[in-house]
């Protein structure tokens, strides 16, 4: 079946930089539009950003924007989030989901997710 594996969480400081990592197999990578999403304790999941197929397009949540890029790598059916200028606020699972349908910021429209990675921030 379809795996989607994050990569790349850790404990941080307020300030510092991680880049999350998503691989997927079983799928064809390259007609499936990826997402980021992220889940704080008590709190609902939201979106982070989405990028296209072929990563022409790019779509961010105002709370990251200019702090974190999505980027992708259909070669090696990898999508990234570098995340820059964390705060802790940031602190939450992330978890990668992929849409044939195209990007999307409704977590419940994207057909396959993965489990997450944690990222905790401290101030």
């Amino acid at each position: 079946q379809v795996q989607l594996v994050e990569s790349g969480g850790g404990l941080v400081q307020a300030g510092d930089s991680l880049r999350l990592s998503c691989a997927a197999s079983r799928l064809t990578f390259s007609t499936y539009a990826m997402g980021w999403f992220r889940q704080a304790p008590g709190k609902e999941r939201e979106f982070v950003a989405s990028i296209s197929f072929r990563g022409i397009n790019t779509y961010y949540a105002d709370s990251v924007k200019g702090r974190f890029t999505i980027s992708r790598d259909n070669a090696k059916n990898m999508v990234y989030l570098q995340m820059n200028g964390l705060k802790p606020e940031d602190t939450a699972v992330y978890v990668c989901a992929a849409r044939r349908l195209g990007t999307n910021s409704d977590f419940a429209l994207y057909d396959y997710w993965g489990q997450g990675t944690q990222v905790t921030v401290s101030s």
